[in-house]
């Protein structure tokens, strides 16, 4: 299974509305709409999971593609584990402590 981020959404899209615009390119088995944890608002991003092969192609279908007025930008998203690696999340950890 392969997540795809999909940013630059326009902020009235609905997540029937983008599972019909990847639906397109293959089965969309998870869709993840980010909104704001204060307002409820949507952020405009959210994250789409399909298998590797249709993922590819919804990709190149895809990234730059106008969608109800913004040129919309997908690709392969990036774990959070494997960007911040493992010893520096217990170190920030403990900064965060400091400023309390």
């Amino acid at each position: 299974m392969t997540k795809l981020f999909v940013g630059n959404l326009p902020f009235t899209a609905t997540e029937d509305a983008v599972r019909a615009l990847f639906s397109k390119h293959g089965t969309v088995e998870k869709i993840a709409m980010i909104s704001d944890r204060d307002t409820g608002r949507p952020r405009g991003f959210g994250f789409v999971e399909m298998s590797g092969s249709d993922a590819s192609r919804a990709m190149q279908a895809l990234n730059g593609m106008e969608f109800e007025g913004r040129a919309l930008k997908v690709n392969e998203a990036q774990e959070r584990e494997r960007s911040g690696g493992g010893g520096g999340g217990g170190y920030r950890g403990g900064g965060g402590s400091r400023r309390y």
